[in-house]
């Protein structure tokens, strides 16, 4: 498919090194990232729940049948292959990309089951099977400290992992040392890493959430606007010292609220995932595309948040969290929350379709 050359996104990834995927497996969507220059796609049951329900006409009648191969599957069993059949077929869309750009791009990021965020065995036995579904999967696994001993061993086993439920400096740099760690002992055996190609998430929008809310919980006043550049500031610190210390990792910036998620990222050697929705607001928007990248942070508002917020200086700074407090990070209990209450409501919307509504069901209790 040709590139759109007029759009905003287009004109940023011709003119710069930022890429941008698609935040979602729907083909639809997919194709018209693709149209406008998008290299790359991300899944999760929360966003398969949304593909669902939006594009139920489609989907019902798969998710029958199914069903309809194997009458005795679980509930959890059928999610789960419609997760893995989302994943593969956006994967395909994807592939020429991928062929293209030798490995490097043109992937589709799959998420582990949420629930099992505390289990690296559990973790590693999945993300390994989601590695074969497709030559360019790439598998997502929690920035926590049970993540990072499958981050190291997965990336050991050939596996381009994306690190996610990840909004502070300190996870973004122990996924990258994770990583570095595995990419090395692949090389040691003897190995291929040519082609594999680690990202790193940072939620941007779900660090500036987090600080709202305690800034209500905590009744602090900080500038009106300070808390919208929370992440950035997070990511732009994050991306200068994975440039010093010659990281593999790519970080990629997800959870847009606002356009400067995208505008003060334009420029940098990173990835933007973006919604359908919020693609096609910026395609559609006077935002001058130009390189912003390198242009720091006001440090006035750096400083507010710093002295305001001390889950601020926790995100920001390179000790602010040890890895055992990762998964108790109060971004990252929400976020894990959200997941695993949207992976359950995907499971529930199986089971209205495996079961008769109570209309059509016959009988009934005495």
């Amino acid at each position: 498919m040709d590139v759109i050359s007029d759009s905003p996104l287009a004109r940023m990834v011709r003119t710069t090194p930022t890429d941008f995927w698609n935040d979602s497996c729907s083909k639809a969507d997919l194709e018209y990232a693709i149209a406008h220059g998008g290299v790359g796609a991300t899944s999760n049951p929360t966003i398969v729940g949304e593909v669902l329900r939006r594009e139920w006409d489609t989907w019902l009648p798969r998710v029958q049948a199914m069903h309809a191969a194997d009458p005795s599957a679980t509930d959890v069993a059928v999610a789960w292959e419609l997760i893995e059949t989302m994943a593969t077929e956006a994967a395909a869309v994807l592939e020429p990309i991928f062929v293209r750009e030798a490995g490097l791009k043109g992937r589709l990021s799959i998420q582990t089951d949420p629930t099992f965020h505390a289990s690296p065995e559990r973790m590693l036995e999945q993300g390994l099977r989601f590695h074969a579904l497709a030559p360019n999967m790439q598998v997502k696994f929690p920035a926590t400290a049970a993540g990072m001993e499958v981050i190291e061993e997965a990336t050991a086993a050939g596996v381009s992992i994306n690190a996610t439920v990840s909004f502070t400096l300190p996870q973004a740099l122990a996924v990258a040392d994770a990583v570095e760690r595995g990419l090395r002992r692949r090389s040691d055996a003897g190995q291929d890493t040519s082609a594999m190609s680690p990202v790193c998430t940072l939620m941007l929008g779900r660090l500036d959430d987090w600080m709202k809310v305690l800034c209500e919980r905590d009744d602090v006043i900080v500038a009106p606007d300070a808390p919208d550049w929370a992440g950035i500031a997070v990511f732009k610190k994050a991306a200068a010292l994975y440039g010093q210390r010659g990281y593999r990792t790519r970080l990629l910036a997800a959870a847009y609220r606002h356009h400067r998620h995208w505008s003060e990222l334009i420029g940098g050697d990173v990835i933007l995932t973006m919604t359908g929705v919020w693609q096609r607001r910026f395609n559609a928007s006077s935002v001058e595309v130009r390189p912003r990248f390198d242009e720091p942070v006001d440090p006035r508002i750096v400083t507010d948040l710093l002295d305001h917020l001390p889950d601020f200086r926790r995100a920001y700074d390179e000790d602010g969290l040890r890895i055992d407090e990762f998964a108790t990070y109060g971004a990252t209990v929400r976020t894990l929350r959200g997941f695993i209450a949207s992976y359950w409501d995907l499971v529930r919307t199986v089971d209205d379709v495996l079961l008769p509504s109570q209309d059509t069901a016959r009988g009934g209790t005495r």
